[in-house]
């Protein structure tokens, strides 16, 4: 179907909200008429500008307060909306949207209200304008659609239709059953976004805090399947409010609208982009850092061993167990140092992941290699790490490994960490919603749910997203402020049988852990049973504990080089993350910086 979204969904003028959404592949745009009052283009310049774009005006929106009022006001509003259908005339728009009154003297007389909005068709009729009558959640007499319908049933003209919005609907938490009494030529336009689960005002909640669909808890896609069910053939648009959207690059956040439009036509079958392909595991994760040295040592004294350098570039090949760490001296050094830039992913089909990342508008990396370098697939995430898809362990495709000779070394010991257990990744502020949809989405990883975690400095969002069996584990996160990404590094989370003997081995090998306050085992004390000593080992070390209901959780973190550190994690039938000790690392880091 064709795709729209309206320019309050976008930051920055109009003529580059058009080219952002042009750039990302929509079809159309509603115009939102703040985005035309400041525009120095003419209604005609912007058509021209539209066209040559590629782009078709669908709506335009909104007219407000027109209907049930007094009759001295209602005449003003037919002059208003006589001047309005002459400016959509010159942009080139077929479709206006008239909002549910909120007017003070708006009267609850539905006869009435019919009424006006049959003489407010009769006019734009002249004009060749359609009008898409739509109750708002907070209307003060009209505030469902199934009203908003019998209203519109009721006055009975050609030129008068319903819009149906995907927010007013659900967060009232209306039943959609009653889509299927609309003939699907009345539906005139259908307006979509999302939103997060939240206890407030419905006004509130709608300006501020909507998303795209996929990025928050509504069911839009059954309601999508209701539409389409009534032979409803317009344009799938989104209508977004969200004060992160509207001051982030109008580009990125386009291309994320068009990308959430994509997988929803996927989900209710309008669209069959390539599968997605699960990654089952992690093959690396990569450093970049100007100075190799402090990363070598916090490496070595995790029990890593250098076992391999690449054939033609400055990388080096840190192994230990099956987790792999590559340390790589020839990127651009970062402002912070050291920092995580890239993850390998284990995949069954690396070159279907990569068709799968292109479907969805996912950047394919450009890679500068030696013709005898393996040919990987890679995209970047919306936060700029790339994502490798790699092969490990089929020599019959293009593997990674191969690009790497080994090096002499002294036979290693039994290994104290196994694999990586999760990656942790900073978002950066307006990214946070993006990089969730993205890597469920684009990678097919399941998003569980998002939990705010208390910092010294504000409140930092996470969520993860995992594949079936938790071999693949990315926990993202986005700082307490906008201002505030750097002070939140990324983190390695490396898997271990026997946390208390890793970290010994560490400390002992010279390596720093992060020191953790004593009212904290305080606290533990009073939460939790230990057994003799148990408690004064775990507070010698900055060993953290938690549990769930299916085991028992205890990690401890290393010392920060660069944006990078490191975590010791040992499950034992444990799920989370351990966000119920995040507060006290967080504190922690933040005094040992």
């Amino acid at each position: 179907m064709r795709t729209s979204i309206a320019t309050v969904s976008l930051s920055g003028s109009l003529t580059e909200k058009l080219t952002a959404a042009s750039r990302a592949g929509f079809d159309g745009v509603e115009i939102f008429e703040n985005d035309l009052l400041a525009s120095p283009l003419t209604p005609e310049e912007i058509r021209s500008r539209c066209a040559d774009l590629g782009l078709t005006v669908d709506l335009y929106q909104p007219m407000r307060d027109i209907e049930a009022v007094p009759a001295d006001e209602f005449a003003r509003n037919l002059r208003r909306a006589r001047h309005k259908f002459e400016v959509m005339r010159r942009l080139g728009a077929d479709t206006v949207l008239v909002c549910s009154s909120v007017h003070p003297l708006a009267v609850d007389d539905d006869a009435l209200a019919a009424d006006h909005l049959r003489q407010l068709a009769d006019l734009a009729q002249e004009f060749g304008i359609r009008v898409a009558y739509e109750a708002l959640a907070w209307g003060r007499n009209v505030n469902t659609y199934d009203h908003a319908w019998r209203i519109v049933e009721a006055a009975d003209h050609p030129a008068l239709g319903t819009c149906l919005d995907s927010f007013h609907i659900l967060s009232r938490g209306s039943d959609p059953k009653a889509i299927a009494d609309i003939p699907g030529e009345k539906i005139f336009f259908l307006q979509l976004a999302d939103a997060p689960l939240l206890a407030m005002d419905v006004l509130q909640w709608s300006r501020h805090y909507r998303c795209f669909p996929g990025q928050g808890g509504f069911d839009v896609a059954d309601l999508v399947r209701r539409v389409l069910q009534t032979g409803y053939d317009g344009p799938l648009s989104l209508e977004v409010f969200n004060d992160v959207f509207r001051q982030a690059d109008a580009g990125p956040t386009a291309v994320d609208a068009h990308r959430s439009l994509i997988v929803l036509q996927e989900t209710v079958g309008l669209a069959a982009p390539p599968a997605p392909v699960v990654p089952t595991g992690v093959a690396f994760a990569e450093l970049v850092t100007p100075d190799a040295e402090p990363v070598s040592a916090l490496l070595g004294a995790l029990g890593f061993t250098r076992t391999a350098r690449h054939r033609g570039k400055p990388v080096d090949l840190w192994q230990q167990g099956e987790a792999r760490v590559l340390v790589n001296t020839a990127g651009a050094a970062r402002r912070d140092g050291t920092g995580l830039a890239a993850i390998g992913l284990e995949s069954p089909d690396p070159a279907g992941a990569a068709r799968r990342a292109e479907a969805l508008l996912a950047p394919v990396l450009p890679r500068r290699r030696a013709l005898e370098d393996a040919a990987l697939d890679a995209v970047a995430a919306p936060d700029g790490t790339e994502l490798f898809f790699c092969a490990t362990a089929h020599p019959e495709l293009p593997n990674w490994r191969a690009d790497f000779t080994d090096v002499e070394q002294e036979p290693p010991g039994t290994p104290a960490v196994h694999r990586i257990d999760h990656l942790a990744l900073v978002q950066p502020w307006h990214h946070y919603d993006e990089a969730t949809l993205f890597h469920r989405s684009v990678l097919g990883l399941h998003a569980q749910e998002s939990v705010d975690v208390a910092d010294p400095y504000g409140l930092m969002r996470s969520r993860a997203v995992t594949n079936p069996d938790g071999s693949v584990r990315i926990a993202l996160s986005v700082g307490a402020a906008p201002t505030d990404d750097t002070v939140h590094a990324q983190h390695i989370a490396l898997a271990t049988q026997d946390v208390v003997a890793a970290a010994r081995r560490f400390r002992e090998a010279g390596g720093r852990l992060l020191p953790i306050p004593a009212n904290y085992y305080d606290d533990l004390a009073a939460r939790y049973e230990f057994a003799d000593g148990e408690l004064e080992t775990y507070r010698d070390l900055g060993i953290l504990y938690d549990r769930d209901a299916h085991g028992e959780f205890r990690h401890c973190y290393t010392a920060t080089v660069g944006r990078v550190f490191f975590e010791l994690v040992q499950r034992d039938g444990y799920r989370g993350y351990g966000a119920q000790n995040a507060p006290v690392r967080l504190a922690a880091q933040h005094l040992t910086r």
